[in-house]
């Protein structure tokens, strides 16, 4: 059987169809003509192998409390080592409703009401709102825009928030969303020594670990034995396989007391099994994916360079910043004079399109965009072109 599903050229309509991304842009304040390229889906169909995964598994016409057995670990496992060089053990293993799930999870099972928790804005907005949420106090370690045009940690600053704030737990997300590092092995040990030296747990957002563009990702846990204990990582086939929808993810906790904490909260919040399809969805991208994945991924790179030229070639005063990893492109408006509320109207009105507003990452992401571009080039262009028309007509 050949994998039928790599024409990622060709245009689907994802309207009608409950989609998030296409659906709801009036409901979320937006008109309702916009091109979306906001939400971290993609526009492509996923492997035929999870389509006809699924649809047999649709046949058996009974969809009752579900779980897995070894056979699932075991493609997991394989996987992460196969892609990762991580090797991973079954009882580490923790199956979530979503990685956002599992870090409103950790941020309950690992600190008090009223705990620093800290992250490293500009980052993915659902750090912030699960400890804001639950009662914790963000604290923010701001990355900053080195003269590589990439972004950097402020290593000084992160211990001294450590200390100052009393922080017993870090957020970590690599590859980072949105700004698209993919932090490297001395980045990632001082990052873990410091959280070792002051007794931080961290947990490493992982779940763009397959989109690595330029250097290798790195397992956070996977550096130290003494990381692995003090951390737990968050995985899932749903950015790379376009599964979102299905709510799966597999989070690996090493150490077992913060094991039993973490399963204490998910009692406690009534999570037991997940989705059937979610399970049949992983184990068929996991096991027999490759080729899609391969040939989505060489697509999604050939997207990021065509906007990096566009962009230095039609966008004066506008500039993408360096990408590593994930599908997420940032687009830095701050020297087209354009303030933030100048900025928005022309993305949504003027150029009829719905991104992601940069200070949604946090303060530090004003006058960014965030673009995804993992869609069919002919929307990428469109998109491109719209900005490029709306700053040419202000």
């Amino acid at each position: 059987m050949a994998e039928r599903n790599l024409d990622f050229d060709k245009v689907i309509d994802r309207r009608n169809t409950r989609c998030v991304k296409y659906d709801f842009a009036k409901a979320k304040g937006m008109p309702e003509d916009v091109l979306p390229l906001w939400v971290a889906d993609m526009d492509f169909k996923t492997s035929s192998y999870v389509e006809d995964a699924l649809a047999e598994r649709v046949k058996e016409g009974i969809f009752g409390y579900s779980d897995v057995q070894t056979p699932y670990f075991h493609i997991v496992r394989d996987w992460m080592q196969r892609r990762h060089d991580w090797k991973v053990e079954e009882d580490w293993l923790i199956k979530t409703p979503g990685v956002v799930f599992a870090l409103a999870m950790a941020v309950r099972a690992y600190t008090q009401p009223g705990d620093g928790v800290l992250i490293q804005p500009p980052v993915y907005y659902p750090f912030a709102a699960v400890i804001k949420d639950n009662g914790r106090k963000v604290v923010n370690n701001t990355l900053f825009i080195g003269e590589d045009n990439r972004y950097h940690i402020d290593f000084a600053d992160f211990e001294r928030k450590i200390q100052e704030e009393k922080i017993k737990l870090f957020l970590l997300c690599n590859p980072h969303n949105p700004v698209g590092r993919i932090w490297n092995e001395e980045e990632l040990t001082k990052l873990g020594d410091i959280c070792l030296r002051h007794g931080v747990i961290v947990v490493s957002d992982e779940i763009h670990h397959d989109f690595v563009f330029r250097g290798t990702h790195t397992v956070f846990a996977g550096l130290k034995k003494e990381y692995a204990e003090n951390s737990i990582t968050c995985t899932s086939p749903s950015k790379t396989f376009n599964l979102a929808g299905l709510v799966i993810s597999n989070i690996f906790i090493p150490n077992r007391e913060l094991r039993h904490r973490f399963y204490g909260e998910m009692n406690a919040a009534g999570s037991s099994e997940v989705g059937v399809m979610g399970i049949i969805a992983c184990e068929a991208a996991y096991q027999h994916g490759e080729e899609w994945y391969r040939a989505m991924l060489a697509y999604v790179k050939e997207n990021i360079d065509f906007t990096r030229r566009f962009v230095e070639e039609n966008l004066p005063g506008v500039r993408m910043t360096d990408l590593e990893g994930t599908y997420l492109v940032w687009l830095d408006f701050r020297d087209t004079g354009l303030g933030t509320e100048e900025l928005e109207n022309l993305i949504i009105h003027k150029a009829k399109l719905w991104l992601d507003a940069g200070q949604m990452f946090g303060e530090s992401g004003s006058g960014f965009q965030r673009v995804n571009v993992a869609c069919p080039r002919s929307v990428l262009a469109e998109a491109l072109n719209r900005i490029k028309k709306a700053m040419h007509d202000r």
